[in-house]
């Protein structure tokens, strides 16, 4: 299969294969790879007993990260080798260029917002949403700082669709469940010198739970402003059903 992929990549480049074909070869091998690690991972967990070394061998592999920032310059100009420094160095960075304090138009738009939501406009956190969000989770999302896995959420859906629309709903119009503000900060590097902490950007991994409560205010929120009217036929980015090509099409015909 990786052959085909190859020979047919070298044809597609030379004109000689058209890009569907190349597409669904890729397809191909890339469901193939699926099912292979899939049959792996079934046949080692059902031979445990009789394979244990080889079950722990693979968990051991999956669990292996590789070092992604290596030593940074400090304000002083000196190198930082440990770990624990490199993440308060670039930790003091993230902090100095993150601003929690409201401007004046922020606010302002704040206490709009606030008198738009009357007391009995605010939403249900319906149980049947949320057994439907937590169905849908995609399995291959890595977890968050909570230690939650996706499949998991997923087979026991039904059971804890309940208790999480009542936590969502009270977070909703209280506060939100400390756990679910926790992250773990990736820091990615985009360009210049790699010893440079201003050369990082940070990346959060947050609870799949609090994405999902996320999910839900989403749809609430877009159901008002729909209802409102507050976004406009002419509002194309970041709205549902409509993309570069629409808009294009609606400002030609115009």
């Amino acid at each position: 299969m990786s052959f085909r992929h190859s020979k047919l990549h070298g044809m597609w480049k030379e004109g000689q294969a058209t890009g569907e074909e190349y597409r669904n070869v890729v397809r191909e091998c890339r469901d193939a790879m699926r099912k292979a690690k899939a049959h792996l991972e079934l046949k080692l967990a059902r031979d445990v007993k009789n394979n244990k070394k080889g079950f722990f061998n693979y968990i051991s592999s999956k669990r292996k990260t590789r070092e992604n920032v290596g030593p940074l310059l400090n304000e002083a100009g000196v190198l930082v080798m440990e770990d624990a420094e490199k993440a308060e160095l670039l930790n003091a960075f993230f902090a100095s260029v993150f601003s929690a304090k409201a401007g004046p138009q922020e606010s302002q738009a704040l206490e709009v917002r606030k008198k738009a939501w009357r007391k009995e406009d605010l939403p249900l956190v319906d149980e049947d949403r949320v057994r439907d969000h937590l169905g849908k989770l995609d399995t291959n999302i890595s977890m968050g700082p909570d230690g939650m896995q996706e499949q998991v959420l997923r087979e026991l859906a039904d059971v804890i669709a309940e208790p999480l629309s009542i936590i969502s709903e009270r977070s909703w119009r209280t506060e939100v469940p400390k756990d679910w503000k926790k992250a773990s900060v990736t820091p990615i590097f985009k360009k210049g010198k790699k010893e440079d902490p201003g050369n990082y950007r940070p990346v959060s991994l947050t609870s799949i739970l609090g994405k999902v409560m996320e999910q839900l205010i989403l749809e609430v929120i877009i159901k008002q402003v729909e209802e409102k009217k507050v976004i406009r036929s002419s509002q194309h980015g970041f709205t549902k059903r409509k993309s570069c090509l629409i808009n294009l099409i609606a400002f030609y015909t115009a």
